[in-house]
């Protein structure tokens, strides 16, 4: 059936399918893919083992610069690595006692050797004593607690792995039953955390399982495995290269992985489900291919098109670093579309019938092709929510409003080590430094400011005065100048920890009373940077722009659903329902890691605030995969719609016909998302626990509950589109109805030699 200009429907005859407009060139693909099927599979390993390779060559250069041009704190950055260079390091050996003091002989002379046995180990650059000469300030005043800093030599990113695990094991062999070692630091941080592989493959092993269990034939459920790796892969591969061309964030490969095996997996099994449902038909092996990249093919393409969309949505923000997320995780979206649409049906050519079960097989040669039917259970829930809309719908819709409650208590704010995992060396040597030298320690506040005259070098020398006695402030170091004399910088340790509003308030009030005041008429322009100034300028630039960023995602998303399903409604409830998927994740993720709701159980360490990007590539993400399963279901509601013009059955079938493959997928992409706990970093667990949240919510309440009861409660108006815009608009189809091939045609491209 399709949709005349006039708004009229025309039947489709058998044999006119490949003529609708827009089809024709997606069958060509399938048709060349499935001729040329050994090629196709030759190039993209080839592509695989080029990026690879290129990689491999090229070395990783990601980036872990969260700062904001023009913000006050990442001016104050600027200042001090220009004026002070290589001195930006933060990593620490820590060491305690619970008897005796750091300065008892027996062990200062074991820190001593153990520090001087790490100053002569490969990759270390210098240590920093307490007890050599100025060092007094790093031992703490009750004289139990000392720390040495290390500086480690890099060539730009983390130091080398290796290199500093055998650091950490030299200090922390050196630990008796009275002594204590710990270290902390970005440089050490780099030896804590699981494997990411491992997680990669516990989520590709359980779906697997659960695509074996769909498809009851392994040559089925590893195609798409495959389909995604090889996808994924290249996607890993390229998106290192791009970190050498633009500044991308050192979590975008993880999360760039954690969304390409989602969708990989998920859009290669519509479409090798489309495939076996021709098989079932009695179709040839390359017809059923055909069809089936030629149809669901296309919703892939349409949906893997949203999902960029979204992703991209971030480039309103222009933030460098998340440009470099959103094209790295577009660029996985596409990679994977592109091998779900060609290296697939290569793949489903080269397996043949085998993509059925044996038992499946037995029973088409027995008895031919048989009329397929929803599953009794599919029917029966259809069914049983077009009975009872209204109960339903306010069911799911409160359960939705429940979840996303925390939602309303986030707090964007400085993540630290101080939230890693309890038996974490960095996170015990962050809570001996708390315990120590007080909580501020962990995060000082830096002030900078350049010096252009005497009296400005003067007013900024009795700063230290001045800051000593502003309420919040634990501690201020001299100012020091660099050699040239142009910069000056002050250390101030707030009274309270990095990720405290106490602290947030403190940088608030040395911004607008108090350095202002002190620096009255000199001219004097001090800038206060650090850790949680730098967050708080971040998190401040988010929250302007969120706005404009969740409508631009929102608008294009309603845009290309108003295009593809003729209708004011759909895309109105799509936006709503987004939303409330998104809002639901996030109330998870507060409840979590903010506060810390079973965190430590799990293994993601304490409660602490949300980092601040988190918001926009969560919202962009979530939009993209909420959209492929709306895309699905009302897909088939809608060719139902214009077949039969009865509302109640077009959502009836709809519903019956896909949930079982929605259902699917979404098991898949939650084992997937789930398996990414195991990472290690806090950040992709929080993505992990969002997205899998997200996705089950969107496919098991939102998609087979909510939407089909208010689409039962709407009748009609769901597909109400103004006469005046129907003109407007551009025609597209996401999925068109495909017509049964007849039996004479069947058994001529057999006889022609077909597979």
């Amino acid at each position: 059936m399709l949709t005349l200009p006039s708004g009229r429907h025309a039947r489709v005859a058998p044999g006119e399918i490949d003529a609708i407009p827009g089809k024709h060139a997606m069958t060509a693909l399938a048709r060349w893919c499935l001729r040329r099927r050994f090629a196709v599979i030759v190039l993209w390993l080839v592509a695989l083992a080029g990026t690879t390779a290129a990689a491999t060559i090229g070395g990783p250069a990601y980036s872990n610069d969260y700062s904001v041009p023009g913000t006050e704190s990442s001016r104050a950055t600027a200042l001090l690595q220009k004026a002070f260079p290589g001195e930006d390091g933060d990593d620490k050996i820590v060491w305690h006692t619970d008897r005796g003091t750091v300065r008892a002989p027996a062990v200062e002379q074991r820190m001593r050797d153990v520090l001087h046995q790490i100053a002569a180990l490969p990759g270390v650059a210098a240590v920093e004593s307490p007890y050599a000469g100025g060092g007094a300030d790093r031992i703490s005043p009750d004289r139990h607690t000392a720390y040495a800093t290390v500086a480690f030599t890099s060539k730009g990113g983390d130091p080398d792995r290796a290199q500093v695990a055998r650091v950490v094991d030299t200090a922390r062999g050196a630990a008796t039953g009275n002594l204590h070692i710990a270290l902390g630091g970005s440089g050490i941080a780099v030896t804590e955390g699981s494997d990411s592989h491992l997680s990669e493959a516990i989520g590709v092993a359980v779906a697997a399982v659960v695509l074996f269990l769909v498809f009851g034939s392994l040559a089925a459920s590893l195609l798409p495995i495959g389909t995604a790796l090889v996808g994924v892969g290249t996607a890993a591969m390229a998106t290192q290269l791009l970190g050498h061309l633009t500044k991308v964030a050192d979590f975008a490969p993880m999360l760039g992985t954690l969304i390409g095996l989602g969708v990989g997996i998920d859009y290669a099994l519509f479409i090798v489900t489309r495939h076996r449902k021709g098989l079932r038909q009695g179709l040839p092996v390359a017809l059923a291919a055909e069809r089936a990249v030629a149809t669901t093919g296309r919703a892939v393409v349409f949906a893997g098109g949203t999902v960029c969309v979204a992703l991209l949505g971030m480039l309103v923000l222009r933030l460098s670093f998340l440009t470099g997320v959103a094209v790295a995780a577009s660029l996985t979206v596409v990679l994977t579309v592109a091998a779900s649409v060609t290296l697939l049906p290569a793949l489903l050519g080269l397996i043949g019938h085998r993509a059925l079960s044996r038992r499946e097989r037995r029973s088409l040669a027995a008895g031919g092709p048989r009329p397929e039917t929803p599953t009794s259970l599919a029917a029966r829930w259809s069914a049983f929510v077009e009975r009872h809309p209204k109960t339903l719908g306010a069911l799911a819709a409160a359960v939705m409003l429940v979840l996303a409650l925390p939602t309303f208590s986030l707090h964007l704010g400085t993540s630290d080590q101080g939230n890693n995992p309890s038996q974490s060396t960095t996170r015990q040597a962050y809570d001996m430094l708390a315990r120590g030298f007080g909580p501020g320690v962990n995060g000082p506040l830096t002030l900078v400011a350049p010096l252009d005259s005497a009296a400005e070098s003067l007013a900024f020398n009795k700063l230290p005065d001045t800051l000593r006695h502003t309420p919040g402030v634990a501690a201020v170091s001299p100012s020091v100048l660099d050699r040239s004399g142009d910069t000056g910088v002050i250390t101030v340790v707030p009274t309270s920890a990095p990720q405290s509003d106490a602290t947030s308030a403190l940088v608030q009030r040395l911004r607008t009373d108090v350095l202002p005041r002190a620096t009255a008429g000199s001219g004097l322009e001090v800038r206060v940077g650090g850790l949680t100034a730098a967050y708080d300028d971040f998190a401040g630039v988010i929250l302007h722009k969120l706005p404009l960023f969740v409508g631009v995602v929102v608008g294009l998303g309603c845009v290309l659903l108003l295009l593809a399903f003729r209708s004011i409604g759909i895309p109105l409830k799509a936006a709503a329902m987004n939303i409330a998927a998104v809002s639901s994740s996030f109330g998870l993720i507060v409840a979590v890691f903010q506060w810390g709701w079973g965190s430590d159980l799990l293994g993601l360490g304490g409660a602490g605030p949300i980092e601040p990007f988190l918001p926009v590539v969560m919202v962009s993400v979530l939009f993209g995969l909420s959209m492929d399963y709306q895309v699905f279901l009302v897909s088939r509601m809608y060719e139902e719609w214009l077949a039969t013009g009865d509302n109640r059955r077009a959502v009836r079938v709809g519903l019956a016909e896909t949930s079982r493959v929605i259902n699917s997928a979404a098991v898949i992409m939650i084992s997937v998302f789930l398996a990414f706990l195991l990472s290690g970093d806090r950040v992709i667990a929080m993505f992990g626990i969002g997205l899998a949240t997200a996705v089950a919510l969107d496919a098991f309440v939102l998609r087979t509950l909510l939407v089909p009861a208010l689409m039962h409660l709407l009748g009609g108006a769901n597909w109400w589109l103004p006469a005046w815009l129907e003109r407007l608009l551009p025609r597209i189809s996401i999925e068109p109805p495909e017509a049964a091939v007849p039996q004479q045609a069947q058994e001529q491209l057999v006889d022609a030699g077909r597979p």
